[in-house]
């Protein structure tokens, strides 16, 4: 026998004389591993290896999570650790991290059997990344780890995968009475007949050194087995589950054993929300789940945003086949399954930077270079192979990944724009395609660790909870155009319009977010751009007052994607309308006679496009079948909706839709009327406005007003603009929840833009413990509002529960005070913001950044959504009710 002195200066016994002698021992460092048919066969080697143990004085943790009888009874020395594996992959495999963690270096583990997590996650995939997760990090703190399964019970991927990990892999057998043990892998030391069969005779194993011998146990052992000779075993337990769907089918089982079936396939493939599954139990039958089962790359939930698009369709044609068969287009999506995340990070080796990254110290700390180096990981070669065949069945259209997250799009949870998705232009050799693929998926990995997206998760108490991340990838829908592609139109749609900007508006007929091109512009806020907003009741009312501002509110470029530069592109529409001759402008726009009056006198002939959607509005049929798809899906999920989609218009007209994504709409404000007085003291007034806030019926009492003085951030130069950001980051953090401290935050132009000049440029995570937010117009200076609602910076602050309004001071109906705020006392934080930051302030940054006490003076915030009014003031008004 061959050994190393070292390592035999370190042997551990396994309770059994005989099996010491053939494994020359355990090591220090060794995780086990005991493929049993019965679980009793794995018993018979727990206990004499626990009271070796035992009598050498070392802690045995016994990791308690299968449904089989306990191995263990707790008892001194023996510490029974129950863990749940329904929570999820992630928190089960967090929870022994940690545990192994706390017990330190040389502490012994048991755990149940393996393949009792099958019921938990579905997959042998996961079985096998909990495995590679684990199991070095075991090595590395010096333990023993036993561990069982079952080997018929997980395809030879998944054992191939637990082979190559572990240090010592045994195989026990029985042929009648007698019970026999091979090793299989013993790392680092051998013997010729180490690897042979032994028969366990009490304490002792002999080998079985007789060829015939061996032949007749393989026989023996075979005919024990007889299903195992179908091949089944070649197969994950996933797709045992689609197996068996099919199956039901196939041979027209039974009602109640098709929704068996059914209810184990949404349980592992949909998610954990009960009221999605209850839309999913009505709307996805077997046929549907196999169908995206044959669209699947890897294996896991398929997220939040694929669900909601595939249960929205389906919702639709279940309603009316006919129209909704003629209106909708086929989806054509493939998905990436939750695992395939996982299996990214365990394959690059991430898992215990992971682990760090989900303690509240590491909870942003280490997400940072996390996040760059996931930008740049090696996608595992399994996965690699499934993304060709994928490419195969696009061809050179273009593709859009897109983030589908367990959480994503829930009940409750939208994570509206915290997760990247990126277009694909998808040009050039099958490899240069294959590696833009793998990019964008890295790029919408790596955004699980963008600061937005954790900040998200830690104000909404989601810290703790499973988010993987699923992927959703859309053959994007549009027309070549020359060197350009794209659809006609895009947008977003709300069932219930929480931004009505007129009192005659129906807040139940729903609202639509319009542009020309990719639909980037309707959901994102873009410098100097806006989408059409459309009240689906009175699609001709606008949220404008003069024919100058319908102008300065409308779309001005289309994105698009440029085929020759492979890459995303802003078009202005004039250039776009000469390039695109056959695009369907005269549905899409109006000609704008004034400019083009005025570009005749200049000596130029040219006919110049405006994008108002009018002709689309007017002459189709569209309004009405956009307003009945909400309202349709609205009563289906019993919730308010809200939809993504593109409009693609055949030769007649006739507008189609592509449904893209659908979730819950998350709403705020009350339905109970509020108070509003007819007349307010001026020395009271704060700001006055007729319409342009959003929030539904309010009434708010407020502590504290942060002010961005309008005038003073103007003439800041850029570096000192973004000052001005992190500083209302840094007064935002000041408090942990809104509740803490009730605050306005008030400053020229947009919050939130990626261009300084037009706004202050925070992130989400820098104005997410306000409780209401207001812009304010400065037309001299150039900045101004921007009113997109419907964006996801909107549905970040309806989910936030924060509120909003837009003042126009040079515009009748409204009145804006901020001399108002120098009666109140500057607010004293208990924490500096230069201390928050870090870094000292340059005294121009700070004297911009104005922060008031207001509970003094009892300001308050009142509105009231019928009659589009908005009022805040403080102590002392004259009040006439009208109720």
């Amino acid at each position: 026998m061959i050994t190393d002195p070292q390592a035999q200066q370190e042997a551990v016994s396994t309770g059994l004389e005989g099996l010491d002698r053939v494994l020359d021992g355990l090591r220090i460092g060794d995780n086990v591993v005991w493929r049993v048919d019965d679980i009793e066969d794995y018993r018979r080697f727990v206990e004499p290896f626990v009271a070796a143990a035992r009598a050498q004085h070392r802690s045995i943790i016994y990791l308690r999570f299968g449904a089989h009888a306990p191995l263990v009874e707790p008892g001194p020395g023996i510490e029974v650790v129950a863990i749940d594996a329904l929570r999820g992959f992630e928190p089960f495999t967090r929870h022994v991290f940690r545990l192994i963690t706390e017990h330190g270096r040389g502490a012994f583990y048991l755990c149940d059997c393996l393949s009792d997590l099958l019921d938990a996650w579905a997959t042998d995939h996961m079985v096998g990344n909990f495995f590679r997760a684990i199991c070095p990090y075991l090595y590395e703190m010096d333990t023993v780890a036993w561990f069982a399964l079952h080997p018929h019970s997980h395809s030879h991927t998944t054992l191939s995968r637990i082979r190559e990990t572990t240090q010592v892999l045994l195989d026990v057998r029985r042929a009648g009475d007698a019970v026999h043990v091979q090793p299989v892998k013993v790392w680092q030391r051998s013997s010729p007949t180490m690897f042979l069969p032994h028969r366990q005779c009490g304490t002792q194993f002999e080998p079985v050194v007789d060829s015939s011998e061996a032949t007749r146990l393989q026989a023996l052992l075979e005919e024990q087995r007889p299903g195992q000779q179908h091949g089944r075993q070649l197969l994950d337990y996933w797709d045992r589950l689609f197996l068996a769907a099919s199956d039901a089918l196939a041979q027209g089982a039974p009602a109640a054993d098709r929704a068996r079936v059914q209810d184990e396939i949404l349980r592992v493939l949909i998610g954990r929300d009960e009221r999605m599954l209850e839309l999913a139990r009505r709307h996805l039958g077997l046929e549907e789940l196999l169908a995206i089962r044959s669209r699947m790359v890897g294996s896991g939930y398929i997220g939040g945003k694929a669900a909601g698009m595939l249960l929205a369709r389906r919702i639709l044609l279940a309603q009316d086949p006919q129209r909704w068969g003629r209106a909708l287009e086929p989806h054509d999506s493939h998905f990436i399954g939750a695992d395939v995340y996982y299996a990214y990070l365990v394959h690059n080796g991430w898992w215990p930077r992971l682990m760090h990254q989900r303690t509240a110290e590491g909870f942003f700390d280490e997400a940072h270079g996390l996040r760059r180096d996931m930008l740049h990981g090696e996608i595992p070669p399994e996965v690699r192979r499934e993304l060709e065949r994928v490419l195969d069945h696009y061809g050179q259209y273009p593709i859009l990944v897109r983030s589908s997250s367990l959480l994503e799009d829930g009940f409750g949870n939208a994570f509206a724009g915290k997760y990247e998705s990126v277009f694909c232009v998808n040009q050039g050799s099958p490899g240069e395609r294959l590696a833009q693929l793998e990019d964008a998926i890295r790029r919408v990995y790596a955004s699980t660790m963008s600061e937005d997206a954790l900040s998200y998760r830690q104000q909404r108490g989601l810290m703790d909870q499973e988010e993987p991340m699923a992927l959703l990838l859309q053959r994007v829908n549009g027309r070549y155009h020359g060197r350009y592609y794209l659809p006609e139109a895009a947008g977003v749609g709300v069932s219930w319009n929480t931004f009505v900007w007129d009192g005659a508006l129906d807040p139940s007929a729903g609202m639509l977010r319009l542009v020309l091109g990719l639909g980037t512009r309707a959901v994102d806020r873009v410098a100097r751009d806006h989408a059409c907003v459309v009240a689906l009741d009175r699609p001709e009312r606008r949220p404008f007052h003069s024919r100058d501002e319908a102008y300065r509110y409308s779309q001005h470029a289309a994105d698009v994607l440029d085929i020759e530069a492979n890459r995303e592109a802003a078009v202005p529409i004039q250039q776009l309308a000469e390039a695109a001759p056959d695009l369907p402008l005269t549905l899409l726009g109006e000609i704008d006679r004034e400019a083009g009056r005025r570009a005749r006198e200049q000596g130029r002939e040219e006919r110049l496009w405006r994008v108002t959607f009018t002709p689309l509005l007017q002459r189709t049929g569209f309004a009405p079948l956009m307003r009945d798809l909400l309202k349709t899906l609205e009563a289906a999920y019993a919730h308010p909706v809200d939809v993504e989609f593109t409009v693609h218009l055949d030769a007649e007209g006739n507008a189609g839709v592509n449904l893209v994504q659908c979730r819950p709409l998350a709403t705020l404000g009350s339905d109970l009327p509020v108070e509003l007085p007819d007349g307010v003291d001026p020395q009271r007034l704060f700001f006055a406005s007729q319409g342009r806030f959003m929030g539904g019926n309010l009434d708010l009492a407020i502590d504290r007003v942060i002010r961005v003085d309008g005038a003073r951030y103007a003439v800041l130069p850029r570096p000192q603009k973004y000052a001005v950001a992190r500083l209302v980051g840094a007064l935002n953090r000041q408090y942990v929840t809104p509740g803490d401290c009730t605050t306005l935050l008030i400053g020229p132009g947009r919050w939130g833009t990626s261009t300084p000049e037009l706004g202050v440029p925070v992130r989400f995570a820098d104005i997410d413990r306000v409780r209401m937010l207001v812009e304010v117009a400065d037309s001299d200076a150039g900045i101004v509002p921007d009113l997109s609602f419907g964006s996801h910076f909107f549905q970040d602050l309806v989910e936030a529960r924060i509120a909003y309004a837009a003042l126009f001071p040079a515009e009748p109906g409204c009145e804006y005070h901020p001399a108002w705020l120098d009666g109140c006392p500057a607010h004293t934080p208990e924490v500096d913001p230069e201390v928050a930051l870090g870094e000292p302030l340059d005294p121009a940054v700070r004297a911009t950044v104005q922060v008031h006490d207001t509970r003094d003076a009892a300001l308050r915030v009142v509105a009231d959504v019928v009659q589009q009014r908005l009022l805040s003031f403080g102590a002392g008004p004259t009040l006439t009710s009208t109720g």
